[in-house]
């Protein structure tokens, strides 16, 4: 991969802790990993972003930092993760980690520091108010885990910021030590290895807090500054950011409006994930014809990054409480589903009914959209969680390898784990896993290999355009396109229940000997594109025309 090889990636996310433990002390770690990036590669992994893997009191699943510098000594050591990256290169695997900067631990020594002594050179690092701010009961992220954004601190006697837990004081972005300080921290990862960040929380970490003013500006200009930094330290490094916000302000964290790609690389698109949702609970397209319709033009080398799950819930907060009520009755009808009033915290494939038709064309249909696809580890073997764990663990579960006890995960005793793996009933380890699927050439996890094969025989996807066919076709069905200098895919995706015949002979003019790539099952040969047949919850993947140069 080579210049903007982010456009053409497709990106793996995990938790180091939960993936393999190679020592038996019931946590993952990163020997563990490594020992498994074959599987990765076979996979067609190109990309392995890792969560937080920093010193942390664990408060918060590694959110909570101690040390930007260190690995957790759980997971290891700093030379298994320059070997870890080693490996993975040798793989054509590149690696990104959290950058999670927003805030640190309250036990990190510079906060320790920081609430010793209104003297202390830590002082100004984070944010603070002598009395208490009138909003400070305003901007909870976790909402009936938090009762506030400002808590007083009897040692330093003043209230403090923390967007997100009390615990996770808010790093003051508006001093210049504190941003060159980030700007260390990027430069000491990238000189090890790393080939970019996902950048947590971006838009709290531009924001310039002021006590009892709710709506504080924010300082794009630090992103800009973060970049070119990042970029002078590595020239293909790549920043992907998490930032849900208004789609108004999407285009401002890639640029400053004057045409250039001057911010980040890439951001999650949380609006066409939302969409997504409501269209696979409606079986129907049309929200995502409106959100291919309404996509910000982005600079070039913008990227979106594309995701149907990740390690938190699904974030529904975007849509009005009609539609999100609709994607709760699907999805999500029981109470211990959802979370925090806006999601819901289940994996793929229990909200689907473990119904692999339906998996198929979800997976098939969100990684031939536009922007890179981002898959969570064990979703490519149908893994499912566990509601009895609090929060967002229930999704965050150890990987299932084996019939082995524990899943193969490790060989601790159960009560030693980091976390139960999912055992017996439709999801547990003894009925999903990687050992199994292996050796199952129709197995979801084959499956899985063979359409990310076709996807890399395919750049235009991540690097061309994305548009809809706009012609009349049967309801439920949706037909796109991508085009790119080396050519042309054609994707019919039907999310209905009834199979359907669908007129694309309008496209036959640019058509060169089109044929099926990736299909659901056989169907008769694509002709002149005006009968193509889909069956219910169907698709198909055709090669419209090919550039030979490429």
């Amino acid at each position: 991969m080579g210049d903007r090889w982010y456009q053409k990636a497709v990106v793996y996310c995990l938790d180091v802790d939960t993936f393999q433990d190679s020592d038996g002390d019931g946590v993952g770690d990163l020997r563990g990993l490594i020992g498994r990036l074959d599987y990765l590669a076979r996979l067609g992994v190109t990309c392995l972003w890792l969560h937080p893997i920093h010193p942390t009191p664990g408060h918060d699943d590694g959110y909570d930092a101690t040390d930007f510098y260190g690995i957790d000594p759980r997971i290891g050591t700093l030379g298994d993760f320059t070997e870890l990256l080693h490996q993975a290169e040798d793989r054509g695997i590149r690696v990104i980690i959290d950058l999670v900067v927003n805030h640190t631990s309250d036990e990190h020594p510079w906060f320790q520091s920081a609430r010793s002594s209104p003297d202390s050179p830590y002082r100004d690092w984070y944010v603070w108010s002598d009395t208490a701010p009138d909003d400070r009961k305003q901007g909870m992220v976790f909402p009936g885990e938090q009762d506030e954004t400002w808590s007083y601190d009897r040692t330093a006697k003043a209230w403090y910021y923390h967007r997100f837990y009390k615990f996770q004081p808010d790093l003051n972005f508006a001093n210049p030590a504190v941003r060159e300080e980030i700007k260390r921290v990027v430069s000491f990862w990238l000189r090890l290895g790393v080939s970019g960040f996902r950048i947590d929380a971006l838009p709290f970490i531009i924001e310039l807090t002021e006590p009892g003013n709710p709506d504080s500006p924010k300082d794009f200009a630090f992103i800009s500054e973060l970049r070119q930094h990042a970029q002078w330290r590595r020239g293909d490094a790549v920043l992907l950011a998490e930032a849900n916000v208004e789609p108004a302000q999407l285009v401002d964290y890639f640029g400053d409006g004057g045409g250039a790609n001057d911010r980040v690389h890439m951001l999650f698109d949380f609006m066409l994930n939302g969409r997504l949702m409501l269209a696979l609970a409606r079986e129907d397209p049309e929200q995502l014809i409106d959100a291919l319709r309404d996509t910000p033009q982005l600079p070039p080398g913008g990227q979106w990054a594309t995701f149907l799950r990740n390690h938190d819930e699904i974030d529904l907060s975007r849509l009005t409480a009609e539609q999100r009520e609709q994607v709760y009755a699907a999805f999500g009808p029981d109470e211990n589903m959802r979370l925090y009033d806006r999601g819901i915290r289940r994996r793929l494939a229990p909200m689907l009914g473990n119904d692999r038709r339906r998996l198929e064309l979800a997976y098939a249909l969100q990684f031939s959209l536009r922007g890179t696809p981002v898959l969570r580890y064990g979703e490519e073997i149908g893994m499912g969680e566990d509601l009895s764990l609090k929060g967002r663990f229930a999704i965050r579960t150890p990987m299932q390898w084996s019939l082995l006890p524990n899943g193969g995960f490790s060989t601790a005793e159960p009560d030693k784990l980091i976390r139960p793996v999912v055992s017996g009933g439709e999801f547990g380890y003894e009925s999903v896993n990687v050992t199994d699927q292996r050796h199952d050439p129709k197995s979801l996890l084959s499956w899985f290999e063979r359409m990310i094969r076709t996807l890399r025989e395919a750049p235009e996807v991540g690097a061309g355009s994305c548009t809809h066919v706009d012609v009349p076709v049967p309801t439920g069905v949706l037909a796109h396109r991508a085009d790119g200098p080396t050519g042309c895919m054609l994707f019919v995706h039907n999310l209905g229940r009834r199979a359907a015949t669908v007129d694309l002979g309008k496209l036959a003019a640019e058509a060169d000997h089109p044929n099926d790539v990736l299909a659901d099952q056989e169907y008769p040969e694509v002709g002149d594109l005006s009968q193509l047949k889909v069956a219910g919850h169907g698709y198909r993947w055709i090669r419209l025309n090919r550039n030979p140069a490429g």
